[in-house]
This record gives C-alpha cells, sequence and structure tokens, in this order.
C-alpha cells in the first residue's frame, strides 16, 4: 500500500489528500505490494495509467492476483479473467513486479495441477511469485518438493512468508498483534529462491528489537542473492502497518550497511518538517 492515512504526519506530511501520496512513496521506496487487486479486482485502466505517470522507471508494482480467481475458483477456468487482469496492468510495462498469486490455505499438492496449467501459459514478460499456505508445503516432503520443481521449472518464485516476528510473543491485551496474529497463518519459513526474483514478505512485531533480530539472518542471505545477480524484493509489514515505513528503512539501513545500496531518502513529511 502507499495510502495509508496513519502514515500523514510521520511518513507523509499531516495534510492532502491519499491520491497524490504515490509519487512520494515511490522517492522513497523502490516497489509497493499491491493487495487492493486482492480484494477489489482489477483497477481501472485509466487508474493504471496514472500510476506509471507518477512513478518513475525502476519502480516496480507487485500486485496479486484477484481473490476471485484464486479463492473463489481456485485456479480453474479463469483463462479469459487473468488475461483481462495482466491486459489492465499493461500500461505499467516494464514497471511490473512479481505478480503474486496467493493460493487459500487448503489449497494443497492434489490442486497443483491447475497451477501448473496456469504457470505453463503465464506470459513470459511478467514475472511471476506464489504463496501458498497449506501445511504439507512446509514439512519438506513430497508436496513441497513437487511445488518447488514445479516452481523452478517454470522460473517462477516462491513467496517467503516470515512470521517468526510476528509470533514471538502472545499478543497479551495489544489488540493489533492480536488481530495480526489471527490473520496471518503460522507457518515454519522455509528460505529458498526458485527463480531471479525472490519475494520475502517480512511481518513485524511491535517490539522493534524483536524485529531487528529476526530480520539480521536475512541480511546474509539477500546480500547473496544481490550478489548472485538476482533481484529480491523484500515488504515490510507490522502488525497494524502504522510503523511499517519506519521498520522498512530501518532494515534496508541495516542490509545497505552491508551491500553496496544507497541511503535511502528522507520521508516525505520529514522534508516538509525541515521547510518550516
Amino acid at each position: 500500500m502507499w495510502a495509508n492515512p496513519d502514515w500523514r504526519g510521520g511518513f507523509y506530511p499531516p495534510h492532502g489528500g491519499g491520491d497524490g501520496h504515490l509519487d512520494d512513496f515511490a522517492r522513497v521506496f523502490s516497489a509497493v505490494e499491491g493487495n487492493t487487486t486482492f480484494y477489489s479486482g482489477a483497477p481501472r485502466s485509466e487508474t493504471v495509467a496514472g500510476w506509471a505517470r507518477q512513478t518513475p522507471s525502476a519502480f516496480r508494482f507487485c500486485f496479486k492476483l484477484p481473490a476471485s480467481l484464486t479463492h473463489e475458483r481456485r485456479l480453474a477456468g479463469i483463462e479469459g479473467d487473468l488475461e483481462a487482469f495482466l491486459v489492465t496492468l499493461a500500461p505499467l510495462h516494464d514497471r511490473l513486479g512479481p505478480v503474486m498469486i496467493q493460493l487459500p490455505r487448503d489449497f494443497g499438492a492434489d490442486e497443483l495441477p491447475r497451477l501448473e496449467a496456469l504457470l505453463a501459459r503465464w506470459p513470459k514478460a511478467i514475472p511471476c511469485a506464489v504463496e501458498v499456505r497449506h501445511r504439507e508445503f512446509f514439512h519438506k516432503g513430497a508436496a513441497e518438493t513437487a511445488l518447488n520443481r514445479l516452481l523452478i521449472s517454470h522460473g517462477v518464485n516462491r513467496v517467503m512468508l516470515d512470521v517468526r516476528p510476528l509470533f514471538a510473543t502472545s499478543a497479551g491485551d495489544h489488540p493489533g498483534l492480536r488481530q495480526a496474529q489471527g490473520e496471518k497463518p503460522k507457518r515454519p519459513l522455509h528460505v529458498l529462491s526458485t527463480a531471479d526474483h525472490p519475494v520475502v514478505r517480512f511481518i513485524g512485531h511491535v517490539d522493534a528489537a524483536i524485529n531487528i533480530r529476526y530480520f539480521a539472518p536475512w541480511i546474509d542471505r539477500l546480500d547473496l542473492w544481490i550478489k548472485q545477480g538476482k533481484t529480491p524484493f523484500l515488504f515490510v509489514h507490522t502488525a497494524d502497518n502504522r510503523q511499517a515505513p519506519e521498520l522498512a528503512r530501518r532494515l534496508y539501513r541495516d542490509l545497505a550497511a552491508r551491500t553496496d545500496l544507497p541511503a535511502l531518502p528522507a520521508f516525505p513529511g520529514e522534508r516538509q518538517a525541515r521547510l518550516f
């Protein structure tokens, strides 16, 4: 997301509409995870064209397939709707990062043929990433082996959902933490790059020290992937996402200290504050 109202007065200036935030967001970060398509479906073509005008050529949009295709129809008979969805995103051209296929928690190995059929016709010019949540894909058994082989054979990335910091403690009386723990699947973290665009979704805790501790091993792995010529995508969430920009900046700074990455610009809200 880039239009969170809770970010006003911190990441963004205290005043201003959400429609104008994308260009500010893209001046700081180089990619965004687009969840709106998962819940609302394809945006209007003119909206997508506007996004393209507001962002630099190096910025990447990583949208999710609509839940109507992945959860309601479970990838069955979606050829026409999938093509229409990707056509809607065409104005972004090379600004598309991995389009994510987030599968239901009960989408198991018996339905992998549906995923295979989808990946077989996936456009080669558009990167793709798959996020599975069924327990059998995290047991290092036959189901997970079949999944990983399928992704590798099609050059598709496996999304790595890191919920370790989120579940590091009980929620206690923190409502945001309790809600996030109820929504996110508690699955083991299996670190595996199956293609050229590894996708890591890091779900943080309200305690900053916990986040830093769990992120530390990622620094070596991200550094390795970059040196291998891969382009990893790191998306950072917090329990209520109010502190997500600041956590993303802190984790990026820790990574940049190891790798040859430029410093992030100041947040738009910070730049405005300096003017006054």
